[in-house]
């Protein structure tokens, strides 16, 4: 039973400013959905869902975008844009000279806009990764779960890309769940027979939580939250 990788999701207080500003950078379409809303991936894009969350229960999320440039220019005008559209500058502690610009989405999340050159991310698209906190045995469950093979695996960093190529989801250190207490890392999922994949997924290494509304919520081995639900349209091949 073949599962497909929908999308990576934030919590946000008002998801249709946070999915607007992403869809303005990386030239994509909102979808509103009940919740909050979506940017459709495709074959070698991560989809991205923002959903709506009340201040107070928004909790830190683990998950860190990446997006390409393809020139110093490109670098440049790329966060000259997201500056205009409502992200701010964001330190964690990177040096001067370091060459990527770490930045805030409008709802906090922070994300980096990468040098030119950079060879991990070489031909990966706009969205050239999303990393995530996590041990090499969570890598090699998506690895398995998605079909996708395994592109990084060295001091206990792992990543997988799809086989069409594009965005890559890398893990590295330990799990969210362990460093930080209330921690959010979630990745949506969708199968056309979902209780069937959820089961094949369990197999894996995966705790099975419950279900709700067509909607099956697991966890990877690392005790991250994942959903799994039918297509809305035709997943990409």
């Amino acid at each position: 039973m073949t599962v497909h990788l929908e999308a990576v999701a934030f919590d946000v207080v008002e998801p249709g400013a946070v999915a607007t500003f992403w869809a303005r950078l990386l030239g994509r379409t909102v979808v509103p959905e009940a919740t909050g809303a979506l940017l459709p991936g495709d074959e070698t894009q991560v989809g991205l869902r923002f959903v709506a969350t009340p201040a107070d229960e928004i909790r830190r999320s683990h998950l860190h975008l990446h997006v390409t440039s393809e020139s110093l220019d490109d670098q440049r005008r790329t966060v000259e844009t997201a500056l205009s559209l409502g992200g701010t500058h964001l330190d964690v502690g990177q040096l001067p000279d370091e060459p990527h610009v770490v930045l805030a989405d409008p709802g906090g999340n922070a994300f980096c806009v990468i040098e030119p050159g950079n060879r991990f991310l070489a031909g990966c698209g706009p969205l050239g990764e999303v990393t995530c906190e996590g041990t090499r045995e969570v890598g090699l469950f998506w690895r398995d779960a998605l079909g996708w093979p395994l592109v990084w695996d060295q001091d206990d960093e792992t990543a997988v890309q799809s086989p069409a190529g594009g965005t890559k989801v890398s893990w590295g250190g330990e799990p969210a769940t362990r460093r930080h207490e209330g921690s959010r890392q979630r990745l949506d999922l969708v199968a056309t027979d979902p209780d069937a994949a959820a089961a094949r997924l369990v197999g894996l290494g995966a705790g099975r939580e419950g279900g709700r509304d067509g909607v099956v919520t697991l966890t990877d081995p690392d005790g991250n939250e994942l959903r799994l639900a039918r297509p809305t349209t035709e997943p990409p091949r």
